[in-house]
């Protein structure tokens, strides 16, 4: 069921908005999402995990539901007033009547294990302080009551770290709903929110399967073994494999982006963007507004929205990478930049606005991202950079296919920042590098990509053994999507495409009639086949044109002495750049 909710009325823009309550009654900008509410309600599952990328709602939607369910909320009838839940009148009778334990691991961003187990242990100890009434009534035996002292006073007395044990932490959550129930004579709710912040922060910073084994633990106790909760809802941006945190946890629901269910419930829906448009007179900028920032699906929903960029445009009205530029994005810059040849070439196809088919396993298991085919491509669609265009099943295989494209332009943006980041800051040679290319200055090519080769080929190599092969494919096909980012609208740009007799490697083809078509060649040194690096770049340029890869460039109506041929000879680090005569000044017409 995906039920659209009625128009918000006009209200002031408040950037960063997560707090329900707060939002409420300060009447700021909100969009109806409560019909979440009684769809998860009645869904009736024990367990429920939603991945959502960020800055979806995730947080603001936890709170809405702790604003609904939870009996410190009783009687709050403002906070619902006017919205699509009130009109149920079951559901007025439903509002605050449960003890609800709300955590977030959204900040356990840590270096180190320790600090990330600090981090999580904050949470709960944020959690015991909610309920901290518990220890006045008499619920609580005296050694419940040391415990409860213990993370009660854990945010204000650092010592008590020393008193919290593993043993204490895993357990803390099932103890707490134990608490709750005996106080109020109901079953706990539990919601989670971010719950894979730390599993991602474990994976950068190499502490994975310290975490995972600690995480794991405290899940099976709180959310497996525990008699005394009804329901959870955990949030966050990944689905995690279930091998890893969630093992034996079967009453486990995952509702993914690709999943139908709760499919308008984060996000803004279309209807929703140009109601708010229009109420700020703003209806004659819903193309621009779709160029900029449609094209999430969630199940079989198109035209979903991220909320942080539409709201930032509201209150702007200004386009900018706003919902890009809340993520520094470092590990997948990592994992593209050192990913394989196929890698770089397949994110060159996307950021040509091709696309891309692939099967697709949505667990991310964070530890064979470098190993497993298409895991990266997975952590791309969760964090919301690509979509699933289109979804095909291949008998063959018995399997499905999806075809995958860039979200939109904010996200093609966000790529290209990304890739030039990849480079030298220096700007300056930078720009002068790529203007020698095309005018042939070899000796400033030369001389620039051997004083940045060290640089350079240090940060696209993998450090995992890369051999004198592939080391050097990594990096030109990274340089090709450098190209690709800072030559777009003037060339358009393919690598190892069939044309003649073989495939080129690079190949420039101009936009406009000024400019010179390239083609290049990379060739590995090799003693037993070049000698030397200068034959290294003859050979290079004669495969070019024993391989005729200027056919596709002739067949397009370029003239051969329009076409420019480079060859690059690597050895380790030295590089060695020639070029062919074809496109001499004497030569051309």
């Amino acid at each position: 069921m995906c039920e659209i909710p009625k128009p918000a009325e006009k209200m002031a823009v408040s950037i960063g908005g997560q707090n329900f309550e707060y939002m409420r009654t300060e009447k700021v900008f909100y969009v109806d999402k409560t019909h979440f509410i009684k769809e998860w309600w009645e869904e009736k599952d024990v367990v429920t995990l939603i991945t959502r990328p960020r800055r979806f709602g995730k947080t603001l939607n936890l709170s809405m539901m702790e604003c609904f369910f939870s009996a410190g909320y009783a009687g709050r009838d403002d906070l619902f007033e006017g919205l699509s839940i009130w009109e149920d009148g079951s559901y007025r009778k439903l509002q605050g009547t449960f003890p609800v334990i709300s955590i977030s691991f959204a900040g356990v961003k840590a270096k180190s294990f320790q600090g990330a187990r600090d981090g999580i242990i904050n949470a709960i100890a944020n959690a015991y302080e909610a309920h901290s009434y518990l220890k006045n009534s008499q619920v609580l035996t005296e050694q419940e009551k040391s415990s409860f002292d213990a993370f009660q006073n854990y945010s204000v007395n650092p010592s008590e770290k020393k008193r919290i044990s593993d043993s204490l932490v895993v357990v803390a959550l099932n103890k707490l709903s134990m608490y709750l129930e005996r106080y109020y004579h109901a079953k706990a709710l539990i919601f989670l929110d971010e719950y894979d912040t730390p599993v991602q922060e474990s994976y950068v910073s190499g502490y994975w399967q310290e975490l995972i084994d600690f995480v794991r633990e405290l899940f099976n106790l709180t959310f497996k073994t525990n008699e005394y909760f009804q329901r959870a809802l955990l949030t966050g941006i990944t689905r995690v494999s279930r091998e890893s945190v969630f093992s034996d946890l079967n009453n486990l629901n995952v509702i993914t982006t690709t999943t139908n269910k709760y499919c308008t419930s984060f996000g803004f829906t279309e209807e929703e963007v140009f109601e708010a448009l229009k109420e700020r007179n703003l209806s004659n900028m819903m193309d621009h507004i779709k160029f900029w920032y449609d094209g999430f699906i969630f199940g079989s929903r198109k035209d979903i929205y991220n909320p942080w960029s539409i709201t930032m445009y509201l209150d702007t009205q200004e386009f900018g990478t706003y919902w890009a530029d809340t993520s520094s994005n470092a590990l997948v810059s990592e994992l593209i930049k050192t990913g394989t040849p196929e890698l770089k070439m397949q994110m060159e196809v996307l950021l040509a606005d091709g696309f891309l088919e692939t099967e697709l396993d949505e667990k991310v298991i964070f530890d064979q991202l470098r190993k497993k085919r298409g895991a990266i491509w997975s952590l791309l669609i969760a964090s919301g950079y690509l979509r699933p265009e289109e979804r095909l099943f291949d008998p063959a295989r018995g399997k499905h296919i999806y075809r995958l494209k860039l979200t939109n332009h904010e996200v093609r943006l966000m790529f290209q920042d990304m890739i030039a980041a990849w480079f030298p800051e220096d700007e300056t040679s930078y720009q002068n590098f790529k203007e020698a290319l095309l005018t042939g200055d070899l000796d400033y090519m030369n001389q620039y990509m051997n004083e940045t080769a060290a640089e350079v080929f240090s940060s696209f190599d993998t450090g995992r053994k890369s051999s004198e092969k592939t080391h050097p494919e990594r990096f030109y096909h990274g340089f090709v999507l450098g190209l690709i980012v800072d030559l777009a609208g003037r060339y358009q740009i393919r690598s190892n495409r069939k044309s003649g007799l073989g495939r080129y490697d690079v190949m420039l083809e101009p936009l406009h009639r000024e400019d010179d078509a390239i083609v290049m060649e990379f060739k590995v040194f090799s003693k037993q086949k070049d000698k030397t690096l200068e034959n290294a770049v003859e050979n290079a340029l004669e495969q070019i044109k024993q391989k005729k890869y200027d056919t596709e460039l002739i067949a397009r109506g370029i003239h051969e002495n329009r076409i420019r041929h480079y060859g690059f000879a690597f050895d380790g680090k030295k590089i060695l750049i020639g070029e062919a005569d074809v496109c001499s000044p004497r030569n051309r017409r």
